[in-house]
């Protein structure tokens, strides 16, 4: 019998885990834990449970869906071979980039042996971001022309704000002012079924990324729908610049924005970067923000957007937190327009 005090409650075993509470949820209801329940309903985990954890959360992390997950623990190697496959594109891609900064060392170190010393900026290269900002423009009203200025682009970059706040019309200059930016808008579900299909059917590249896309979402619980698709025919579209998405959530149940989400973060810190314009915590979960992602909010007051850092107490985490809303709530909310005069002479 397990002694009492080698169990946890799910605050400890999320933090021990390095994932939220809500992501333990979705393994028991899912099937793939089950936690120990005390007296009163807690939850509970024990070894037992954290080992059986432990390994959901590391298969995850390769990029596994849940539905291989479930066949990974039962056994099953059926699909397998193209999560593999996908994670070793991955570590690939990260090898040739590491590979480059060797090089670029190696060159170094030729060049001292003859006595020609590497300047400053370029050892900066190794190791440091660039001091200066990826992009910087004035910003459009309904602020003051007050400077922007971004000096990190991540794999996965929100944008939020409350009704009102401008966030739309920062993500619109971003995706003006990004080196290959486009900008995602809603009109992304106006188009019929018919026209998605053309589109698809016009690129078999575009096709064969679509369908996997889809089908990793589907395996994790997003049913189909023509919202769905057309976000996934917005993200395996041809391009490295940064997309800019609007309101990346609209039309999409709490199971689809979180299988969205997770298939975002599964790319990796080299994919392709992308701003999600979100008001859903099933989204934006600020206790599962990763290294590869960070917080643009757009203040109430039309201060100048900032980047926040996703720790309780930073500057501008309560506002961004007050801005999140349940699904639920953003599908009652959905439409909802607020307007300000704009500044005369």
């Amino acid at each position: 019998m397990t002694a009492p005090d080698q169990f946890l409650n799910a605050s400890e075993a999320a933090r021990r885990l390095g994932v939220s509470t809500k992501a333990l949820r979705l393994y028991e209801e899912r099937g793939l834990l089950s936690p120990h329940r005390t007296d009163v309903g807690w939850r509970a985990y024990g070894p037992e449970a954290m080992r059986r954890a432990a390994e959901i959360v590391a298969l995850r992390h390769l990029g596994f869906s849940l539905a291989q997950v479930q066949r990974v623990l039962a056994g099953d190697p059926r699909g397998l071979e193209p999560a593999l496959a996908a994670h070793q594109a991955r570590i690939e891609a990260q090898l040739g980039q590491l590979g480059e900064i060797v090089a670029q060392i190696r060159t170094m170190r030729g060049d001292l042996a003859q006595g020609r010393a590497p300047s400053a900026a370029e050892l900066g290269r190794l190791s440091l971001p660039s001091l200066e900002p990826v992009v910087a423009f004035d910003l459009p009203w309904p602020w003051g022309g007050e400077r922007f200025e971004l000096r990190e682009v991540r794999a996965l970059n929100y944008i939020i704000g409350s009704l009102g706040s401008g966030k739309t019309r920062l993500a619109k200059q971003l995706a003006e002012a990004l080196p290959g930016g486009v900008f995602v808008d809603l009109e992304r579900l106006q188009a019929p079924p018919g026209a998605m299909a053309q589109q698809i059917n016009d690129d078999a590249g575009l096709g064969g990324r679509v369908a996997t896309t889809i089908a990793w979402l589907e395996e994790d619980g997003a049913a189909p729908s023509d919202a769905l698709t057309a976000l996934v025919i917005a993200l395996e579209q041809e391009g490295s610049g940064p997309l800019v998405i609007d309101m990346i959530e609209q039309g999409l149940d709490e199971t689809a924005q979180r299988a969205v989400i997770a298939h975002l973060r599964r790319r990796g810190a080299l994919a392709r970067p992308v701003f999600a314009m979100t008001r859903s915590s099933a989204l934006l979960d600020l206790s599962a923000v990763g290294p590869d992602e960070q917080i643009l909010l757009c203040p109430a007051n039309h201060n100048p957007p900032m980047v926040v850092t996703p720790i309780p107490g930073a500057p501008g985490f309560e506002a961004v937190a007050t801005c999140l809303a349940s699904p639920a709530v953003r599908a009652r909310t959905e439409g909802m327009v607020a307007t300000r005069r704009e500044a005369q002479g």
